[in-house]
């Protein structure tokens, strides 16, 4: 009886998304999301409450969770994630819910979320069509490196890139082969990863995501700073390879005119700095080119990074730097003769981050935020409203062809 007991408590199903319409479905609607570590996702699932605080997306909580409090599944949305660290690669796949985003075993659930999660949310109260979303993401890498695609040529080494042994040019472009390999693996046999695909009814690929640039947006030695003479803007080739790239991906999966998105990088929120600011001008070009009127699609990204959780994390910052004064001596602070003891020091630091960081900044930050920075914080209501925005452009690009 206990086992009984025990075994209907796990196999008690998520709570179920499906469509109110009766009506047979037609195409199977494919969409692609690729990236690095943002389109991975790092929004841990315990700071879904901090959505609820906001009365704005209170309703996208409601959605997010099903009546027993748990992350709400997909009756009519599957998921086939590529994924991997270093050279193992794997796929996770499945009725989309919570869990696809950052994993370190592509197979298992990884507690976290990325943009996938409200976009298949989205796309599945608004079609009558099964979905599939076909995810390939990999942290740290870069579109002038890893991600380049075949127009741009291979990536032209530096000196100081060959002193170091980094960017063999058969490495030139790996993960843009990995992630057209899996795309096109995927399409050949649909109902491997997506039982609910028909052959009469057939597929359509309806959209592709692009959420990265961290790693460009840093690289000093392919990006460099402009001289006071140069007026090309510093990320021009990013936008060149960029619009490349767009071009290469349809013509490798023979989708002309599949529409793009374009996440624009948002950290930072209404504040960027100038690296960023430009950075944000070079991502969104693209879709400014008359070849790629009305298909492509930048969707800026900063409206949805928390302002509250991002002033937090600035105060963190100074936390941090101020524990780097202390244990390099720098003469402009307590520990300049260096006669602090190490617990003294961390005694200072203590006392340093409670007058700076209130105990209600600190309960806020455990509820919204669960990493740094550059992956949005970590904040599960940044993630969700960037694939909830990404579907929406999408459906209503695709009400327009």
């Amino acid at each position: 009886m206990k086992l009984f007991l025990l075994l209907a408590v796990l196999f008690v199903p998520l709570a179920i998304c499906t469509n109110a319409s009766a009506a047979p479905p037609g195409k199977l609607k494919i969409y692609i999301l690729a990236g690095q570590s943002n389109m991975e996702g790092h929004a841990k699932v315990e700071t879904f409450d901090y959505i609820g605080d906001d009365a704005a997306t209170a309703p996208l909580l409601k959605q997010m969770r099903g009546a027993d409090g748990r992350p709400a599944g997909c009756d009519h949305v599957w998921i086939s994630y590529f994924t991997g660290a270093g050279k193992t690669n794997g796929e996770g796949l499945g009725k989309l819910t919570a869990g696809f985003g950052s994993r370190q075993d592509p197979a298992k659930d990884g507690g976290k979320i990325g943009p996938e999660f409200t976009f298949g949310l989205t796309l599945d109260k608004a079609l009558q069509e099964p979905v599939l979303i076909i995810k390939t993401a990999w942290g740290g890498k870069s579109l002038y490196h890893d991600f380049r695609s075949p127009s741009s040529g291979v990536y032209p080494r530096t000196a100081k890139d060959i002193e170091k042994g980094q960017y063999a040019e058969a490495q030139s472009g790996e993960y843009y082969r990995l992630m057209i390999g899996h795309v096109k693996h995927v399409l050949s046999d649909l109902k491997r990863v997506c039982p609910a695909y028909d052959d009469k009814q057939g597929y359509e690929i309806a959209g592709m995501v692009w959420l990265q640039g961290w790693n460009d947006m840093v690289n000093r030695d392919v990006y460099p700073l402009p001289k006071p003479d140069n007026a090309t803007p510093r990320y021009a080739e990013y936008s060149r390879l960029l619009a490349n790239f767009i071009r290469d991906v349809r013509k490798d999966i023979s989708a002309p005119q599949m529409p793009f998105v374009i996440g624009v990088m948002g950290i930072g929120g209404s504040k960027p700095n100038e690296h960023i600011a430009a950075f944000r001008e070079a991502m969104a070009a693209p879709a400014a080119l008359p070849e790629f009127k009305s298909n492509v699609i930048a969707v800026p990204t900063a409206p949805f990074w928390s302002e509250e959780l991002g002033a937090i994390a600035d105060k963190r910052d100074e936390v941090r730097q101020m524990g780097y004064y202390l244990k390099t001596k720098s003469a402009r602070h307590a520990n300049a003769d260096g006669s602090m003891s190490e617990v003294q020091q961390r005694e200072y630091l203590k006392k340093f981050e409670a007058d700076l960081i209130s105990p209600a900044e600190e309960a806020l930050w455990k509820r919204g935020a669960s990493n740094a920075g550059y992956h949005y914080l970590g904040c599960a209501k940044t993630f969700a409203l960037m694939g909830k925005a990404f579907a929406e452009v999408l459906l209503r690009t695709g009400d327009q062809r």
